[in-house]
Protein backbone atom coordinates (compact mmCIF):
# COMPACT_ATOMS: atom_id res chain seq x y z
CA UNK A 1 0.00 0.00 0.00
CA UNK A 2 2.91 2.68 0.48
CA UNK A 3 4.33 2.63 -3.13
CA UNK A 4 0.25 2.91 -4.27
CA UNK A 5 -0.14 5.73 -1.77
CA UNK A 6 3.42 7.34 -2.54
CA UNK A 7 2.65 6.59 -6.53
CA UNK A 8 -0.84 8.46 -6.13
CA UNK A 9 0.82 11.68 -4.14
CA UNK A 10 3.06 12.21 -7.12
CA UNK A 11 0.50 12.02 -9.25
CA UNK A 12 -1.74 14.34 -7.03
CA UNK A 13 1.12 16.89 -7.14
CA UNK A 14 1.89 16.78 -10.48
CA UNK A 15 -1.86 17.32 -11.42
CA UNK A 16 -2.01 20.46 -9.68
CA UNK A 17 1.11 21.42 -11.10
CA UNK A 18 0.13 21.48 -14.31
CA UNK A 19 -3.84 22.42 -14.65
CA UNK A 20 -5.03 26.09 -14.58
CA UNK A 21 -6.77 26.53 -10.84
CA UNK A 22 -10.10 26.73 -11.44
CA UNK A 23 -9.59 23.70 -13.92
CA UNK A 24 -8.04 22.21 -10.92
CA UNK A 25 -11.51 22.77 -9.05
CA UNK A 26 -13.71 21.40 -12.08
CA UNK A 27 -11.44 18.33 -11.41
CA UNK A 28 -12.06 17.97 -8.06
CA UNK A 29 -15.79 18.48 -8.29
CA UNK A 30 -15.86 15.60 -10.78
CA UNK A 31 -13.72 13.61 -8.31
CA UNK A 32 -16.25 13.80 -5.28
CA UNK A 33 -18.90 13.12 -8.04
CA UNK A 34 -17.89 9.69 -8.59
CA UNK A 35 -18.99 6.23 -6.64
CA UNK A 36 -15.41 4.90 -7.62
CA UNK A 37 -12.08 5.15 -9.70
CA UNK A 38 -13.26 3.52 -12.54
CA UNK A 39 -15.21 4.25 -16.13
CA UNK A 40 -18.15 6.40 -14.08
CA UNK A 41 -15.65 9.15 -12.57
CA UNK A 42 -13.95 9.41 -16.38
CA UNK A 43 -17.20 10.06 -17.93
CA UNK A 44 -17.82 12.95 -15.43
CA UNK A 45 -14.70 14.17 -15.95
CA UNK A 46 -15.09 14.17 -19.92
CA UNK A 47 -18.47 16.27 -18.90
CA UNK A 48 -16.90 18.39 -16.84
CA UNK A 49 -13.74 19.74 -18.78
CA UNK A 50 -13.72 20.87 -22.20
CA UNK A 51 -9.98 21.33 -23.09
CA UNK A 52 -8.71 18.11 -24.56
CA UNK A 53 -5.38 18.68 -23.07
CA UNK A 54 -6.30 19.24 -19.27
CA UNK A 55 -9.42 16.13 -19.89
CA UNK A 56 -6.63 14.15 -20.71
CA UNK A 57 -4.14 14.98 -17.56
CA UNK A 58 -7.02 14.38 -15.60
CA UNK A 59 -8.52 11.14 -16.72
CA UNK A 60 -4.10 9.89 -16.41
CA UNK A 61 -4.42 10.79 -12.49
CA UNK A 62 -7.92 8.81 -12.72
CA UNK A 63 -5.83 5.67 -14.31
CA UNK A 64 -2.96 6.08 -11.40
CA UNK A 65 -5.74 6.16 -8.86
CA UNK A 66 -7.42 3.47 -10.28
CA UNK A 67 -3.89 1.03 -10.91
CA UNK A 68 -2.48 2.59 -7.21
CA UNK A 69 -4.87 2.75 -4.88
CA UNK A 70 -8.41 2.19 -6.38
CA UNK A 71 -9.95 1.63 -2.99
CA UNK A 72 -9.31 5.04 -1.63
CA UNK A 73 -12.97 7.31 -1.76
CA UNK A 74 -13.32 9.78 -3.78
CA UNK A 75 -13.69 12.18 -1.08
CA UNK A 76 -10.42 12.01 0.14
CA UNK A 77 -8.69 11.33 -3.49
CA UNK A 78 -10.00 14.65 -3.78
CA UNK A 79 -8.59 16.29 -0.16
CA UNK A 80 -5.29 14.34 -2.06
CA UNK A 81 -5.85 16.93 -4.80
CA UNK A 82 -6.92 20.14 -3.14
CA UNK A 83 -3.78 19.72 -0.94
CA UNK A 84 -1.31 18.99 -3.85
CA UNK A 85 -2.92 22.57 -5.40
CA UNK A 86 -2.45 24.18 -2.07
CA UNK A 87 1.14 23.31 -1.76
CA UNK A 88 2.18 24.68 -5.90
CA UNK A 89 0.13 27.78 -5.07
CA UNK A 90 2.73 28.73 -2.25
CA UNK A 91 5.46 27.44 -4.18
CA UNK A 92 4.80 29.03 -7.69
CA UNK A 93 4.25 32.28 -5.68
CA UNK A 94 8.12 32.64 -4.73
CA UNK A 95 9.03 34.24 -7.49
CA UNK A 96 12.95 35.61 -8.47
CA UNK A 97 13.33 37.21 -11.77
CA UNK A 98 17.18 37.95 -13.58
CA UNK A 99 18.25 40.02 -16.14
CA UNK A 100 19.67 38.12 -19.25
CA UNK A 101 22.49 39.72 -21.58
CA UNK A 102 24.52 39.51 -25.06
CA UNK A 103 26.77 41.76 -26.04
CA UNK A 104 29.30 44.55 -24.81
CA UNK A 105 29.87 44.55 -21.22
CA UNK A 106 31.33 47.15 -18.90
CA UNK A 107 31.87 44.69 -15.97
CA UNK A 108 30.14 46.07 -13.09
CA UNK A 109 27.01 44.24 -13.64
CA UNK A 110 27.08 40.33 -14.09
CA UNK A 111 24.61 39.27 -16.41
CA UNK A 112 23.31 35.49 -17.35
CA UNK A 113 24.22 34.94 -20.90
CA UNK A 114 20.87 34.09 -22.89
CA UNK A 115 21.95 30.92 -24.53
CA UNK A 116 22.53 29.95 -20.91
CA UNK A 117 19.49 30.85 -19.46
CA UNK A 118 17.52 29.38 -22.38
CA UNK A 119 19.53 26.36 -21.77
CA UNK A 120 18.76 26.06 -17.98
CA UNK A 121 15.37 26.51 -18.86
CA UNK A 122 15.63 23.29 -21.44
CA UNK A 123 17.25 21.13 -18.76
CA UNK A 124 15.45 21.85 -15.86
CA UNK A 125 11.94 21.02 -17.33
CA UNK A 126 9.95 17.63 -16.71
CA UNK A 127 7.12 17.75 -18.17
CA UNK A 128 6.22 20.54 -20.78
CA UNK A 129 8.02 22.81 -22.74
CA UNK A 130 6.69 25.76 -25.09
CA UNK A 131 9.15 27.54 -27.19
CA UNK A 132 8.41 30.67 -29.35
CA UNK A 133 10.64 32.33 -31.80
CA UNK A 134 10.68 33.65 -35.26
CA UNK A 135 13.98 33.34 -37.23
CA UNK A 136 15.28 30.01 -36.00
CA UNK A 137 19.25 29.45 -37.40
CA UNK A 138 22.00 27.61 -36.25
CA UNK A 139 21.45 26.36 -33.08
CA UNK A 140 22.54 23.54 -32.27
CA UNK A 141 23.02 23.13 -28.37
CA UNK A 142 19.41 24.42 -27.80
CA UNK A 143 18.41 21.45 -30.70
CA UNK A 144 20.45 19.02 -28.87
CA UNK A 145 18.40 19.81 -25.63
CA UNK A 146 15.18 19.73 -26.64
CA UNK A 147 15.94 16.32 -27.90
CA UNK A 148 17.20 14.99 -24.47
CA UNK A 149 13.89 16.88 -23.09
CA UNK A 150 11.97 14.44 -24.98
CA UNK A 151 14.07 11.29 -24.05
CA UNK A 152 12.50 12.70 -20.63
CA UNK A 153 9.37 12.13 -21.78
CA UNK A 154 8.88 16.21 -22.45
CA UNK A 155 5.68 16.91 -24.20
CA UNK A 156 7.27 19.80 -26.20
CA UNK A 157 5.82 22.43 -28.04
CA UNK A 158 7.61 24.55 -30.82
CA UNK A 159 5.67 27.85 -32.18
CA UNK A 160 7.75 29.52 -35.27
CA UNK A 161 7.08 31.29 -37.86
CA UNK A 162 7.78 29.21 -41.14
CA UNK A 163 8.88 30.27 -44.66
CA UNK A 164 5.27 28.90 -46.08
CA UNK A 165 3.32 31.25 -43.45
CA UNK A 166 5.44 34.16 -43.06
CA UNK A 167 5.61 37.70 -44.90
CA UNK A 168 8.45 36.55 -47.32
CA UNK A 169 10.63 33.40 -48.05
CA UNK A 170 13.19 34.80 -45.60
CA UNK A 171 16.66 33.68 -45.04
CA UNK A 172 15.39 31.53 -42.22
CA UNK A 173 13.12 28.55 -42.54
CA UNK A 174 12.11 27.41 -39.08
CA UNK A 175 11.29 23.81 -39.28
CA UNK A 176 14.53 23.26 -41.44
CA UNK A 177 17.10 24.79 -38.81
CA UNK A 178 15.17 22.85 -35.92
CA UNK A 179 15.89 19.70 -37.71
CA UNK A 180 14.32 16.45 -38.38
CA UNK A 181 14.73 14.93 -35.15
CA UNK A 182 13.60 17.73 -33.21
CA UNK A 183 10.56 18.20 -35.45
CA UNK A 184 9.89 14.53 -35.00
CA UNK A 185 9.95 14.60 -31.51
CA UNK A 186 7.81 18.06 -31.20
CA UNK A 187 4.49 19.10 -32.20
CA UNK A 188 4.88 22.13 -34.40
CA UNK A 189 2.81 25.15 -34.25
CA UNK A 190 2.49 28.04 -36.67
CA UNK A 191 -0.07 31.28 -36.99
CA UNK A 192 -1.89 30.40 -39.98
CA UNK A 193 -2.41 33.52 -42.77
CA UNK A 194 -6.14 33.36 -42.45
CA UNK A 195 -6.00 33.94 -38.67
CA UNK A 196 -3.85 36.75 -39.04
CA UNK A 197 -5.07 40.94 -38.97
CA UNK A 198 -3.86 43.03 -42.16
CA UNK A 199 -3.15 46.63 -41.94
CA UNK A 200 -4.40 49.42 -44.14
CA UNK A 201 -1.57 48.58 -46.62
CA UNK A 202 -2.53 44.75 -46.74
CA UNK A 203 0.38 43.48 -44.99
CA UNK A 204 -0.18 40.53 -41.99
CA UNK A 205 1.28 40.28 -38.71
CA UNK A 206 4.53 38.61 -37.99
CA UNK A 207 4.60 35.51 -34.86
CA UNK A 208 6.97 38.10 -32.84
CA UNK A 209 7.44 36.44 -29.52
CA UNK A 210 10.22 34.89 -28.67
CA UNK A 211 10.29 33.18 -25.13
CA UNK A 212 10.44 29.64 -23.23
CA UNK A 213 8.23 28.08 -20.68
CA UNK A 214 8.41 25.41 -19.06
CA UNK A 215 6.13 23.10 -16.31
CA UNK A 216 4.29 26.72 -15.43
CA UNK A 217 7.63 27.40 -13.35
CA UNK A 218 10.23 29.08 -15.68
CA UNK A 219 9.63 31.95 -18.39
CA UNK A 220 12.39 33.06 -20.09
CA UNK A 221 11.44 36.41 -22.37
CA UNK A 222 14.07 38.27 -24.76
CA UNK A 223 14.60 40.28 -27.82
CA UNK A 224 17.19 37.38 -28.97
CA UNK A 225 16.12 35.09 -31.50
CA UNK A 226 17.12 31.81 -31.86
CA UNK A 227 19.86 32.21 -33.82
CA UNK A 228 24.03 31.96 -33.60
CA UNK A 229 24.19 36.11 -33.98
CA UNK A 230 21.58 36.62 -31.06
CA UNK A 231 23.55 33.93 -28.81
CA UNK A 232 26.87 35.62 -29.61
CA UNK A 233 27.77 38.78 -31.29
CA UNK A 234 24.22 40.78 -31.42
CA UNK A 235 23.40 43.14 -27.93
CA UNK A 236 20.34 41.28 -27.04
CA UNK A 237 18.31 42.12 -23.09
CA UNK A 238 15.60 39.46 -21.83
CA UNK A 239 14.85 38.19 -18.05
CA UNK A 240 14.37 34.71 -16.64
CA UNK A 241 11.60 34.68 -14.15
CA UNK A 242 11.44 31.13 -11.86
CA UNK A 243 7.63 30.98 -10.02
CA UNK A 244 4.75 33.26 -9.72
CA UNK A 245 2.44 33.69 -11.92
CA UNK A 246 3.68 35.16 -14.84
CA UNK A 247 4.73 31.09 -16.24
CA UNK A 248 1.83 29.97 -15.75
CA UNK A 249 -0.14 32.62 -17.73
CA UNK A 250 2.13 32.72 -20.57
CA UNK A 251 1.90 28.92 -20.75
CA UNK A 252 -2.11 28.98 -20.34
CA UNK A 253 -2.20 31.62 -23.22
CA UNK A 254 -0.82 29.48 -25.62
CA UNK A 255 -2.78 26.84 -24.94
CA UNK A 256 -6.21 28.34 -25.47
CA UNK A 257 -4.14 30.40 -28.99
CA UNK A 258 -4.02 26.29 -29.95
CA UNK A 259 -7.47 25.29 -28.64
CA UNK A 260 -9.02 28.51 -30.27
CA UNK A 261 -6.85 27.39 -33.66
CA UNK A 262 -5.23 30.72 -33.46
CA UNK A 263 -2.42 28.69 -33.83
CA UNK A 264 -2.53 25.50 -35.81
CA UNK A 265 -0.19 22.24 -35.86
CA UNK A 266 2.03 22.34 -39.16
Amino acid sequence: MDAGRDELAKAAARLAAQLPPQVLELAVRAIEKASSSGEPCRAEVARSIGHPHYRSLVTEFLDCWNRSWPGLSPEAVGLAVQTAALVEANHQEEQTVELVWTGPTAGAVPFRRTEQAILQVLNSTQRRLTLVSYPVYRIPRICEALIQAAQRNVKIQVIVETAEEGESKGEFDALRALGSEVASCSTVYCWPRDRRVNNEAGRAGVLHPKCVVADGRWLFVSSANLTEHAFTVNMELGVLITGGRAPRDVERHFDELVGAGVLREV
